[in-house]
């Protein structure tokens, strides 16, 4: 059992006024490095790490595993689970290991180099149809929803026609709605089934998709090739992946540069710097609400001289760590000279996105486009009448007006 002293904290973590950095979890980030919270879904309460070092220990401690939640109702914001039993990220290595290698060939930086061109090409026909729709225009719908979608659903092989169908399916399992379970429920089991369908037809006549490169993908000496079954969940998790993260931060980051013209001009002038402040941007940026996956303790570790009890439910908060300021000074800064630093945006240890370097790259190219083609960008609303996501776990505007 848990110390006394440590009360739990319910929290909804459902704050979504802009892109302001929630109370509730700065509150609880001040309390200490660990802290004891109760969600809104799971019967059980949990331990909270919010302090940088805190949660490297964790993410990176074989004595915190996240197999060990299968089959358990785990505190979580989603009434539904959002991950397969058979998903990577709910799998501990070694066995996560053999899926992620294969995952890595798929997303190394020459590779990812090697599509920039046809991301390239993607964003600006997307801009060309903004253009052609006239101002003011909705930067969500032209770009930040559209671009990451195709992107994913090109590289692995989805049907132009089945790509709506799909994107409606993810926005579905990341609802926070307590009405929505059953529908989440479906999503998931609709998207596991098309990619299984979709698996059955590389096998027999692969193509140059990724999914037929994950299909056909060398294995380590001993190991076994991907099941169907195993493919499928992935693919599953990297068109959740490829609809989050970069959707959110488009758009984000579009927000808070049309929010903060200093910061704007500093790249209008240096367009040079626009990978350094799109790493600032990326830890400065609370991209989601609360809490993703926990892992369950395996016996009794110390964290940050707290112990945490064998069997006990523990959460990490990569936005707290992002906040640290014991690794980044004045960290509710947004400085783009801020010296280098690995953020933990993109997660951390066994479990840090294999596909961040696509991530990345659409940022990079979606940002890089609209410095160098609406110098005079500009929100076509004041910023009070932006209107935020209020359904899902994440963080974001879900239209951007904006005007050139």
């Amino acid at each position: 059992m848990p110390a006394p002293d440590f009360a739990a904290t319910t929290c909804p973590f459902d704050f979504n006024e802009g892109l302001e950095f929630d109370p509730v979890l700065a509150g609880l980030s001040s309390q200490g490095p660990v802290t004891r919270i109760r969600l809104p879904y799971g019967q059980a309460e949990a331990w909270l790490v919010t302090s940088y070092n805190g949660v490297r220990q964790v993410t990176t401690d074989p004595r915190f595993s996240r197999s060990a939640i299968i089959g358990s109702d785990y505190p979580r914001l989603t009434p539904e689970p959002i991950v397969s039993p058979e998903s990577i990220n709910v799998m501990d290595p070694p066995h996560s290991s053999r899926i992620r290698r294969v995952v890595a060939q798929s997303f190394t930086r020459p590779r990812v180099e090697r599509m920039r061109p046809a991301i390239d090409r993607v964003t600006n026909e997307l801009l060309d149809e903004m253009v052609g729709h006239g101002r003011p225009a909705d930067l969500v719908q032209h770009l930040s929803t559209p671009l990451p979608h195709l992107a994913i659903s090109e590289i692995l092989g989805v049907p132009e026609a089945d790509r709506d169908r799909l994107r409606d399916y993810t926005t579905q399992m990341l609802t926070t709605a307590p009405d929505t379970k059953e529908t989440a429920a479906n999503a998931k089991a609709q998207l596991r089934s098309y990619f299984a369908d979709l698996i059955t037809d590389r096998r027999r006549a692969p193509g140059d998709d990724l999914l037929s490169l994950m299909a056909t993908a060398s294995m380590a000496d001993g190991e076994q090739p991907l099941t169907d079954a195993e493919l499928a969940v992935l693919a599953v998790t990297l068109i959740l992946s490829g609809n989050d993260t970069a959707t959110c931060q488009i758009s984000n980051i579009s927000y808070t540069l049309l929010t903060h013209p200093e910061h704007l001009a500093t790249l209008a002038r240096d367009p040079e710097r626009l990978p350094q402040a799109v790493d600032e941007l990326l830890r400065h940026i609370p991209f989601r609400k609360g809490v993703g996956i926990p892992r369950i303790a395996l016996e009794d570790v110390e964290i940050a001289g707290t112990t945490i009890r064998q069997g006990e439910y523990v959460h990490v908060s990569y936005l707290t760590a992002n906040r640290d300021p014991y690794v980044f000074p004045a960290p509710d800064t947004l400085d783009f000279g801020r010296a280098p630093h690995a953020h933990m945006t993109f997660g951390w240890g066994g479990h840090h996105c294999p596909a961040a370097p696509l991530a990345t790259a659409q940022l990079h190219s979606a940002l890089r486009a609209l410095l160098v083609r609406f110098p005079h960008l500009r929100l076509a609303v004041p910023p009070a009448e932006v209107r935020w996501d209020s359904q899902t776990i994440r963080r974001f505007p879900v239209t951007l007006p904006v005007a050139w």
